[in-house]
């Protein structure tokens, strides 16, 4: 049976201060294009389902710091505009898509929950609760077979951690020893149930113990957290010694999506995680107190943030529909 480990902590790796500050801001982006896009929900200007990533911006910031841009994959579910931003997709197209644009990552026909770009690495967003997992096994078979050196990073929730195909693809993964990090985004509601009252064994990261594979359980509101545990997850894929799991303890402060009052929980409860937990808080904490940046330049930051989603907002609501035409594009393709 596998070793599996409880908590990571921070400071097995030495990041310098313009790294920290970029993840700084990495965060600071997720939260106020997420802010945006609740505003433009509310406006009527988003229609379909929309989940909000509020809160878990430490977890994809801190992930995305261990890969490559130019030879690894990323693939998640539906809560996926943050991950979309941290892989460096462009605000303006990201949220096109959301208000249904042609301008949008998939031509305004995908919507918040299908969007993609090959050039980024990023293989969606997926609606479907846990299908995003086999085809992230397959994308890590897809590194190993074409002898590339790439990782795959295949984020899932702890809701999606109890389907059937998510074990299957476990077991493949684990005999084929594939480049694969399954990140378990445990925000302890999935969709409104909480894992005590879900899930026979709490531990998530313990669930490829059958397997033998490693997993550790991270405090997923501590982006340096997140970055430890997921080099070590890396240098492991890279290595040939297949896949991991890493369990992100983390907290949407939000509802599942937009049409959720979360009346599952309780006001303090969240007001206690924003106050004690907020990733983007603590991180700006240690920067001012190890003196990395003056508050005035954390300002201007947020300032540079909101100018982006500001054009980006604009650019979603004067891009233009898509035409009728498309209608019919992109269903099949010619092997």
């Amino acid at each position: 049976m596998a070793a599996s480990r409880r908590r990571t902590k921070a400071g097995d790796s030495v990041v310098k201060t313009e790294d920290l500050v970029t993840y700084y801001k990495d965060m600071l982006l997720i939260r106020r294009f997420e802010e945006k896009a609740g505003q433009l929900y509310g406006m009527g200007l988003i229609n379909g389902f929309c989940h909000l990533y509020i809160g878990q911006e430490a977890v994809v910031v801190g992930m995305q710091s261990t890969i490559s841009n130019d030879r690894d994959s990323v693939i998640t579910s539906y809560r996926d505009h943050g991950h979309m931003l941290a892989c460096g997709m462009d605000a303006r197209g990201v949220m096109a898509e959301l208000t249904g644009r042609a301008g949008g990552y998939s031509k305004g026909k995908g919507g918040s929950m299908h969007m993609f770009s090959r050039e980024k690495r990023f293989f969606g967003g997926h609606g479907i609760v846990g299908a995003q997992v086999p085809l992230g096994t397959g994308l890590a078979f897809a590194h190993k077979y074409n002898e590339d050196g790439g990782v795959c990073l295949c984020y899932l929730g702890d809701g999606a951690v109890n389907q059937g195909q998510v074990y299957e693809s476990f077991n493949m993964s684990a005999l084929w020893k594939l480049p694969v990090i399954y990140v378990i985004e445990n925000n302890k509601y999935a969709m409104g149930t909480s894992v005590e009252r879900s899930a026979a064994n709490v531990e998530l990261f313990r669930r490829g113990a059958a397997y033998n594979i490693p997993g550790v359980q991270v405090d997923g509101m501590d982006v340096m957290a997140v970055r430890t545990a997921g080099l070590e997850a890396v240098a492991r894929a890279r290595g040939g010694e297949g896949p991991s799991i890493l369990e992100m303890k983390t907290y949407r402060y939000r509802g599942h999506s937009m049409s959720d009052p979360a009346k599952y929980r309780t006001k303090e409860e969240v007001a206690k995680m924003r106050e004690q937990h907020d990733p983007i808080d603590q991180l700006r904490k240690k920067l001012l107190d190890d003196k990395a940046v003056t508050e005035e330049q954390l300002k201007e930051i947020d300032r540079e943030v909101k100018a982006v989603v500001s054009e980006a907002a604009d650019f979603a609501q004067t891009s233009p529909e898509p035409d009728p035409s498309e209608l019919f594009t992109d269903i099949l393709i010619e092997a």
